[in-house]
């Protein structure tokens, strides 16, 4: 498996826009695109930052991973996930279900910007919820 980079890390905000406001005007990062993200059920903003990127979640429903997990949060946004880019996702998840690491997802789905994306279980990363993430663009 070929791992080249941190893509981004998600956060999860209870109100996208002052979010933005925020990396915009207090830190003077661009935004590059907003994104419906049916299958997430989330409102996505990306910030690029260096060679990644910040990855913005707002809910668009209190049953979506983002809702759930701000609920899970005490109502606060927080760290929701890191992504690392790889070359071959299919691979990647091939290479992690033979070694016995668990995986959310056994195939890669349809992600922000075009990307294909799959999830590992926090449980086999040491308690973070990894992201692998193959192309798109943000």
């Amino acid at each position: 498996m070929n791992c080249k980079k941190i893509s981004h890390i998600g956060i999860a905000v209870t109100d996208l826009q002052e979010a933005v406001r925020f990396y915009t005007d207090g830190l003077g990062l661009p935004v590059t695109s907003f994104e419906t993200v049916e299958d997430q059920k989330a409102v996505v903003a990306f910030v690029p930052c260096g060679q990644s990127n910040l990855e913005l979640l707002e809910s668009v429903s209190p049953d979506g991973p983002i809702g759930r997990f701000i609920e899970k949060n005490g109502g606060r946004g927080g760290i929701h996930h890191i992504a690392v880019e790889v070359d071959n996702i299919e691979a990647a998840l091939a290479e992690l279900g033979q070694k016995g690491y668990a995986l959310i997802d056994e195939t890669p789905r349809g992600g922000a910007g075009g990307a294909k994306i799959a999830f590992l279980h926090p449980k086999a990363t040491g308690g973070v919820l990894l992201e692998l993430c193959e192309g798109g663009h943000h």
